[in-house]
């Protein structure tokens, strides 16, 4: 019986082992180098992913100061320098939310608020006069993450009115709120009112006495056509979110009660995600039958059109065809922006992470 499990043994080591042992050692070798490049490629494979899901953030933000402005070698040098330079100053202010991880939202905001606060351009301090020689303001802002918005329109004692449209996008589940409504709404928010007065600078009086000694303004019609004029900015943040704001005095004599394009979401400005953010400069009657502000997204979305084609279709030939003056600033969801005008000028400015900046007039 022993012997029988022994050669039983034998056996089974002999023709199952040897077998086992004779499949592994015929497996196709695989070298030693080639292992080491599958390693390799591995790696590289999972640093490509990672950097898929963390991209390098990169932001941009595009301003204007209104379209429509005196032609070339009509302003001083020192002028010029002044405009250029308080471009500047917005631009920096804005660069510093977006480059320290803050929302476009919030830096469209900021940027619009200082303008505002600036003399030189025609919103808040600095903005031009209605028929009776009162300034009244509108703004609005948009949110290209949500599609949420907030205007203002006729306002005559808030200081800052986009900070006004912020609110009551951010405060309400309204989009507009006009006049002493509006008055009402900021103070109660916190805003301190100002007097009417505190808008009205120097430079602009004595334009608005011109302009009412003359013709056009004796029988109370519209200013010249280079009496234009909003301050605006749209940005895209490191987190991809567009925003889009805009802030205007109006037209130099415009009748009591009007309002522009500037606080009509989709005249004057727009933002969505999915397109880009726009802020409109010029003649905002037409803007507002044109529905120019949407129209670009529109362009994008359903033509396939690129931020700068738009653009131009609708100033350099939609608006043109209508002999209408004016501009527009857009950027889309990939930082390229569009700074279109059919004016002698237009006040206007850029910066991106990328370290591109410029300020223009002409």
């Amino acid at each position: 019986m022993k012997m029988l499990n022994r050669l039983q043994g034998f056996l089974t080591r002999k023709y199952f082992a040897v077998p086992a042992m004779m499949m592994i050692f015929l497996l196709p070798a695989r070298p030693l180098a080639a292992q080491e490049k599958v390693t390799k490629e591995a790696k590289v494979e999972l640093i490509s992913v990672a950097s898929a899901e963390n991209p390098r953030q990169t932001w941009t933000l595009v301003i204007h100061g209104g379209a429509g402005g005196p032609g070339k070698g009509t302003m001083s040098e020192e002028t010029e320098k002044g405009y250029l330079g308080k471009m500047d100053e917005a631009l920096s202010l804005g660069a510093k939310i977006l480059e320290g991880g803050g929302s476009s939202l919030d830096a469209v905001e900021t940027v619009v608020k200082f303008m505002e606060d600036c003399p030189l351009f025609n919103a808040g301090k600095g903005a031009v006069l209605n028929e009776y020689g009162k300034a009244e303001l509108d703004a609005s802002i948009m949110d290209g993450s949500t599609g949420m918005a907030g205007a203002v329109a006729g306002v005559t004692t808030i200081k800052n009115p986009v900070a006004a449209a912020r609110l009551v996008m951010d405060k309400t589940s309204h989009v507009m709120l006009v006049g002493r409504g509006a008055e009402s709404f900021a103070k109660k928010m916190g805003l301190k009112p100002v007097d009417s007065a505190y808008f009205i600078t120097p430079e602009r009086l004595a334009s608005w006495k011109k302009w009412k000694s003359s013709p056009s303004g004796s029988n109370g019609s519209q200013a010249e056509k280079e009496k234009h004029g909003t301050v605006g900015a749209v940005a895209l943040d490191q987190k991809g979110n567009l925003a889009a704001a805009t802030s205007t005095g109006g037209q130099m004599g415009k009748m009591a009660g009007r309002v522009g394009d500037s606080p009509i979401i989709g005249a004057g400005t727009y933002a969505s995600n999915n397109t880009c953010a726009v802020s409109a400069t010029g003649q905002g009657e037409f803007f507002i039958r044109n529905v120019i502000a949407y129209d670009l997204s529109a362009l994008m979305e359903y033509r396939g059109m690129t931020v700068e084609e738009a653009g131009k279709l609708l100033i350099a030939e939609k608006l043109t065809k209508q002999k209408a003056a004016g501009g527009l600033i857009a950027v889309d969801k990939d930082g390229n922006i569009a700074m279109p005008f059919n004016t002698s000028s237009m006040y206007r400015g850029f910066t991106k992470s990328t370290g591109e900046h410029e300020v223009a007039i002409y």
